[in-house]
């Protein structure tokens, strides 16, 4: 019997492959657990438009992302930390840190994906990356200041 996947399943495959499977496993547990419905050529037109669909929705989410991408690249952020009088920072500059920088422009990236190569511990220029979409990530450049010199 040939089924459409609606849940990912280790053995079999991902969602919205179609799939042979012996008749007692698509019908005792396959199709009631909801993993799975019947490939009917109603079921299987239903799958082309919603895979259609989805292909839409990806480019359309993809081109927002470079987008914002190109924007974040132009910008200049600017991170304010507590430092002593050598340079030396109380504490170190996490990518919370820049996400909040990146809220204030009006811009909302979350903490996890931003990655920095290390530990910021010291005033000066640097540079994280941000991945954005699937396939899309941008280098965010930064200046880290100490908090008493906002302008």
């Amino acid at each position: 019997m040939k089924v459409i996947l609606r849940k990912n399943v280790a053995t079999l495959g991902d969602t919205g492959e179609v799939v042979a499977v012996k008749n007692g496993y698509a019908n005792n547990f396959l199709i009631p657990q909801g993993i799975a419905i019947r490939a009917t050529e109603g079921t299987l037109k239903a799958l082309e438009t919603e895979k259609k669909q989805q292909a839409k929705k990806v480019e359309l989410l993809r081109k927002a992302a470079r987008e914002l991408a190109q924007k974040i690249e132009q910008m200049s952020l600017t991170v304010y930390a507590k430092a002593g009088e050598s340079g030396k920072l109380f504490g170190t500059v996490t990518s919370a840190d820049i996400s909040e920088a990146l809220k204030t422009q009006g811009i909302d990236i979350d903490r996890r994906k931003i990655t920095l190569e290390g530990p910021i511990k010291a005033l000066g220029k640097y540079e994280a990356d941000a991945k954005i979409f699937l396939d899309i990530s941008v280098k965010v450049n930064f200046v880290v200041e100490a908090e008493g010199q906002e302008a």
